[in-house]
């Protein structure tokens, strides 16, 4: 079963493959409808080529050579026939046009586009030939321009064989191991897992609460005073005494400043209140599993990643308690009923939190207690011009009792019940208002402030890699690893019968699509299956796609009669799972497809598990493990019976 000196381990047993829920991105690059031009198709195929989907390019390339035919279209054509399958995979329609593909392509003058068709069809003729048959077409291939040549060397590493193989390999190899890293992916690749920044939106701040009964209140008050005081004047001007007169003048006047001066004295009491308990609020709990507690988990996360220097983390977190609530509460508030869930905003509590540390930095994240502190000159006028209004009222209301004791002193009772009532309800009215205006203003400021976070976040993710730049790093990272196993194997690329791949999710990996396009993971858990003489070797890695590096390295290995069944099994929520079994019974099972999707507009159910599938390359890696299943070691014996014949058919012009 195994080899001496290696570690045995039937690796991904019984596993489970949670998925973290996807982002899926805007752009439209794969879709196409049936009312599209040829062209159109055509350029849709080439995205889907290029995105390592070699099953929808031929449909829709082969659909868009019909009515729009260019050398461009032809060499296309020829590297998703080829594409991704050796030649065994091939249907028998396919043989054929394969074998008829000089009447099929209907080339014209002279271009790169002609030239790279000359390469394929030279390549395709030399498979089996002899090592010294074949130096001119790799002379002539390494003398092709770009990106034919790299075109080339991506999509036929599975249908040659023999001497040809092993020189496209290493050209292949060294292409991969010098654009594994390139286009600055280690800064760049996380941002297409990045949903597209959601808008903020402003929190409105709560409506001034002035009912129609306090409203009430303050007019009858204000009526009654008026009333009353005018009586009380009279009163006043009938004792015939100007120092009365004058008291009772600066009485109003007293009245009117202390008045004013209590409101903004107030004001700003009240406002400093409503900070503290924003600041400094008692501790409530979000419900598990809620928006609220996703929201929270977020916050705590930007707020111990921003923490400023010098502060324990300790002290950082008891400090900013409030503080987090109240982000807490105004974002599920705010953003609680929009589509996307918290990762559409975690920009913005990631600038908040920034904002909150550089904040603290500079001293001023407390400064509200300063701004909203009531100025000394506030205060004095207030309490000077209410004791005025006492003192001075007192005294010209004295005078008018001794005119007309009886009527004065109920004019008395009425200025105190209704100034008192209508006092309460002015001041109501008014600190609603000034309070609404005040939180109003501040939404302004902080809708503004975020919007700058939007524009500067928007700028940072403006050079998102395309899809197809993310298929030719994992493409990369699948030729290091094949290089890895071969060289530990001691193998040739030649001297494989057949090598394979499976691409599946790591463990709660996260992910991101195009709309229509496949899955593509922050971590894959990757398997490599080599076909050779003396059975199959397995390597099975975790591959941090972020950083281009392979980790938790186990290795397999068995006999072809060891194999006793391949299969990929859908469950009823589409979730596809490959499941490779051996004679004692042990289980490969790898999640190689989730369930269901929530579908975008213009997508049709099963078809992004479809095209994830082809992506990973399971189409090939089934043909080949089936074929062993199924006949053992007389699949292998088969292998170069089948492809000479298959060869001598494509070749064959009759």
């Amino acid at each position: 079963m195994t080899d001496p000196g290696h570690r045995v381990e039937n690796v991904a047993t019984d596993s489970h493959v949670g998925v973290q829920a996807g982002t899926v991105h805007g752009d439209v690059i794969y879709m196409t409808t049936p009312q599209d031009p040829p062209e159109t198709k055509f350029r849709t195929g080439v995205h889907f080529l290029k995105g390592r989907m070699p099953g929808p390019a031929r449909q829709l390339i082969r659909e868009a050579m019909v009515g729009y035919a260019t050398n461009e279209v032809s060499f296309y054509w020829l590297l998703a026939m080829v594409s991704g399958r050796t030649r065994h995979e091939l249907t028998k329609d396919e043989t054929v046009q394969l074998r008829d593909r000089h009447a099929i392509m209907r080339l014209s003058g002279e271009d790169p586009w002609r030239d790279g068709v000359r390469i394929i069809d030279r390549l395709l003729e030399s498979a089996g030939k002899a090592e010294e048959d074949i130096r001119v077409v790799i002379k002539d291939l390494d003398a092709l321009r770009e990106p034919q040549r790299s075109l080339i060397l991506e999509h036929l590493e599975l249908y040659l064989d023999g001497p040809i193989e092993d020189h496209l390999w290493r050209l292949a190899l060294t292409k991969a191991k010098t654009e594994q890293m390139a286009g600055e992916r280690k800064d760049r690749i996380w941002k297409f897992f990045h949903p597209a920044p959601a808008k903020p939106l402003p929190r409105a701040p709560q409506p001034p609460d002035t009912s129609v009964g306090t409203w009430a209140q303050a007019v009858t008050a204000t009526a009654v005073l008026v009333m009353a005081a005018a009586h009380l004047g009279y009163l006043i001007l009938q004792s015939g005494r100007i120092l009365l007169v004058l008291a009772s003048v600066l009485s109003i006047a007293g009245g009117y400043a202390g008045v004013r001066n209590a409101a903004d004295w107030r004001f700003h009491v009240v406002r400093r209140r409503a900070k503290d308990r924003e600041y400094l609020g008692p501790k409530t709990k979000a419900e598990s599993g809620s928006f609220a507690k996703r929201a929270e988990h977020r916050i705590n996360f930007y707020f111990a990643k921003y923490l400023p220097p010098g502060v324990d983390r300790d002290s950082w977190r008891a400090e900013t308690e409030g503080i987090r609530q109240s982000l807490r509460d105004e974002i599920t508030a705010v953003y609680g009923g929009t589509p996307g869930g918290v990762e559409k905003i975690a920009w913005l509590i990631r600038h908040r939190a920034s904002d909150a540390g550089a904040r603290r930095r500079k001293g001023t994240l407390w400064s509200y207690r300063k701004e909203l502190a009531t100025p000394g000159r506030t205060k004095a006028l207030a309490i000077l011009g209410l004791l005025t209004l006492a003192s001075a009222g007192g005294w010209a209301a004295s005078g008018a009792v001794l005119v007309e004791p009886l009527p004065a002193i109920g004019t008395i009772l009425l200025l105190l019940i209704f100034g008192w009532v209508g006092a309460r309800a002015w001041l109501h009215l008014v600190l609603e208002r000034r309070r609404y205006a005040a939180d109003e203003a501040e939404s302004i400021r902080t809708w503004q402030s975020d919007m700058d976070a939007l524009a500067r976040w928007r700028a940072r993710l403006a050079d998102k890699p395309r899809d197809e730049e993310m298929a030719t790093w994992l493409d990369c990272d699948r030729k290091v690893l094949l290089e890895e196993a071969l060289r530990h194997y001691r193998l040739t690329m030649s001297g494989v019968i057949a090598h394979a791949f499976i691409e599946a999710p790591a463990r709660s990996s996260e992910r991101a699509r195009l709309r229509r396009g496949p899955w593509r993971y922050k971590k894959y858990q990757l398997l490599v299956f080599l076909i050779t003489q003396e059975g199959v070797r397995q390597l099975t890695v975790t591959l941090d796609f972020l950083n281009g590096t392979f980790h938790d390295r186990q290795r397999l290995n068995y006999r072809f009669e060891a194999v006793a069944s391949v299969r990929v099994s859908q469950a009823d929520n589409d979730e596809r799972t490959f499941q490779l079994t051996l004679v004692n019974g042990d289980e490969i099972s790898v999640e190689v497809s989730s369930g269901m999707e929530e579908l975008q507009q213009g997508e049709n159910p099963g078809e992004v598990s479809e095209v994830s599938l082809d992506a990973a390359g399971l189409p090939h890696t089934l043909h080949v493990l089936e074929g062993i299943a199924a006949e053992g070691k007389g699949w292998v014996e088969q292998q170069e019976l089948r492809t000479g014949n298959l060869s001598a058919a494509l070749n064959d012009p009759e």
